[in-house]
């Protein structure tokens, strides 16, 4: 039975927690252990199915379960996408690193700016096949696209409300981090000027956060930018499809 690589950023790290706790077919996972994956280990554990085995280095994996899936996880830092050019490079890497030891790489990203548009290009020599989330024939265009449900559901809320800030659950977890990332040292007046357009937060809850902790986790976002809350249900479906499709392929 395949080997199947997942590589995704913080914040997606409670949709594959959930995602690969679910999954009967799994037999083990394996996650590279380090600051960015603690968020994912936490709530592998508390889901409590398959207890993660941690390596602190990729190298240190060989696969446990001969006739039985497994998986092999790392999770990148938050804040690649803040350059194309830093997405490209750091994505590529940790591609390229992973491949050596799976049968397969399922990319936890989207085309994020238009960054990973070219994948052939960017990610041709890495030796196994790889797989997004897809919306319809294209890769969704970001985390938001996915956990929205698609590009239609993105651009009707988007129309409802030019100035929406989407907040899926990692978004509501990590804002502050993220903006540190953007604009550097955390300084809400900057911030403030930065976000001056913005008016609603809409929230996108799925199964692995509720819509009362997200509200909670967004109380002093919403108060510094001054925004209204609005919430329009999330989904996996995308997710679970990309997966699904991924591991039937890697089967057969």
């Amino acid at each position: 039975m395949p080997v199947v690589g997942v590589i995704t950023c913080q914040i997606l790290e409670l949709e594959f927690a959930y995602l690969l706790s679910m999954d009967q077919e799994i037999a083990g996972i394996t996650v590279m252990e380090d600051y960015s994956s603690s968020g994912l280990l936490q709530s592998l554990e508390s889901l409590g199915r398959l207890e993660p085995r941690r390596l602190p280095l990729l190298s240190g994996f060989s696969p446990t379960f001969a006739s039985r899936m497994e998986v092999l996880v790392r999770v990148l830092e938050l804040g690649l996408h803040s350059s194309k050019r830093l997405l490209q490079d750091g994505l590529g890497k940790a591609v390229r690193e992973m491949a050596r030891y799976v049968d397969g790489i399922f990319l936890g990203y989207g085309l994020c700016g238009n960054a990973l548009q070219n994948p052939e290009e960017l990610f041709g020599d890495a030796g196994v096949p790889l797989f997004f989330p897809r919306d319809d024939e294209h890769p969704v265009d970001d985390c938001v696209g996915l956990i929205i449900g698609g590009r239609d559901r993105y651009y009707e809320e988007q129309c409802k409300e030019a100035g929406t800030f989407f907040m899926t659950p990692g978004w509501t977890r990590h804002w502050r981090h993220l903006f540190e990332k953007e604009i550097g040292k955390w300084d809400p007046q900057i911030a403030k000027r930065i976000f001056s357009s913005y008016k609603r937060s809409l929230l996108l809850p799925t199964p692995v956060l509720s819509e009362k902790e997200m509200r909670h986790n967004i109380e002093d976002f919403n108060s510094l930018f001054t925004l209204y809350t609005e919430s329009q249900n999330g989904t996996l479906n995308l997710l679970q499809e990309g997966w699904e499709g991924a591991k039937k392929a890697l089967q057969s």
